[in-house]
């Protein structure tokens, strides 16, 4: 079955650097496009970026993050990446991985990123 497992997450100070990652089995993510989201406490799910597909992988991010993170993937680790730097306490919250597929929307558990002031 499609199951999405993120990691990386952790405590940072303001400034520095994370990357996070979640790897997919049950499907091949090479057919699709991979979103990253965050839900701050109390707060709604947001999208943080998403990636598209093979040859010209487009990006897209939310405003608040551009410049500052990288979505990634391998194709061949089945593998989505976060790279996030010059991380702000409003970085915080739990971030997920997510694909849309014809049956519909799978989610990763999330992974929590905690940003230090």
């Amino acid at each position: 079955q499609v199951q999405l497992v993120e990691s990386g997450g952790g405590l940072v100070q303001a400034g520095g650097s994370l990357r996070i990652s979640c790897v997919a089995s049950g499907f091949t993510i090479g057919n699709y496009v991979m979103t990253w989201y965050r839900q701050a406490p109390g707060k709604e799910r947001e999208l943080v970026a998403n990636i598209g597909t093979f040859p010209a992988y487009p990006t897209n991010y939310a405003t608040s993050v551009k410049g500052r993170f990288t979505i990634s993937r391998s194709d061949a680790k089945n593998t989505l990446y976060l790279e996030m730097n010059s991380l702000k306490p409003e970085d915080t919250g739990v971030y997920y991985c997510m694909v849309r597929r014809y049956a519909g929307d799978y989610w990763g558990q999330g992974t929590q990123v905690s940003v230090s002031s």
